[in-house]
């Protein structure tokens, strides 16, 4: 334990980035697990080396910490002064108000795998359900072709986008996975995924569906 002290009275919270890091991929490493374990909770836990130890699924104190100090090092993690509790409430009702604000024009529509939209914030409803069956249609072309893509040019992200002449995104399409189960963000214009409510959106969909 040599070099590592948790500060008292804090609660443990993912950043934007540490959400991102945690949902962008279904590759499992230690830290996407961690942070995964993290946002299945209904309220923020309080840091002690028992609850920690118990996120990282490990019983040895000092793995527990370089793990730690590694997410915080990325920014991956931040401490709360106060315990903050899961969003409440049915998924249609809360996600609208969370979508259009983690992008620049609001206009965001969150697609299941299948190619229906689960919610939208300021995409018409006719535009809403082209994009999630075009959402569908990509990340079938993309599973076949991602081999490509990592192996070959070791382009590792899963997000695929519609482009202007200059090279601008006109439409984005970032892949969540929770689980087994796959969303995908449409989005108009630039993101926000560094606003507070990213996290609160993949917090939603974690608890929800991540058993």
């Amino acid at each position: 334990m040599a070099g590592y002290e948790l500060k008292q009275g804090l609660y443990l919270y993912p950043t934007p980035a540490g959400a991102y890091y945690a949902i962008a991929s279904p590759a499992e490493d230690k830290p996407r697990r961690f942070l995964n374990q993290l946002l299945k909770l209904e309220q923020t836990p309080e840091l002690t080396e028992g609850r920690l130890m118990a996120l990282m699924e490990t019983d040895e104190t000092e793995k527990a910490m370089q793990l730690l100090s590694y997410c915080q090092k990325l920014g991956w993690v931040q401490g709360l002064d106060a315990p903050i509790t899961a969003p409440q409430g049915a998924l249609e009702d809360i996600l609208p108000a969370m979508l259009g604000l983690i992008a620049e024009s609001g206009k965001v529509l969150l697609a299941d795998d299948q190619g229906f939209y689960l919610a939208c914030s300021g995409f018409p409803h006719e535009v809403a359900e082209e994009l999630s069956a075009l959402s569908a249609e990509l990340a079938t072309v993309h599973k076949r072709r991602s081999g490509l893509l990592v192996n070959n040019l070791g382009i590792a992200s899963h997000a695929l986008a519609i482009v202007d002449a200059f090279g601008n995104s006109q439409i984005g399409f970032w892949p969540m996975f929770v689980g087994k189960h796959r969303f995908v963000l449409a989005i108009s214009g630039v993101p926000h995924f560094n606003h507070a409510e990213f996290v609160s959106l993949a917090w939603a969909l974690i608890t929800r569906y991540l058993k």
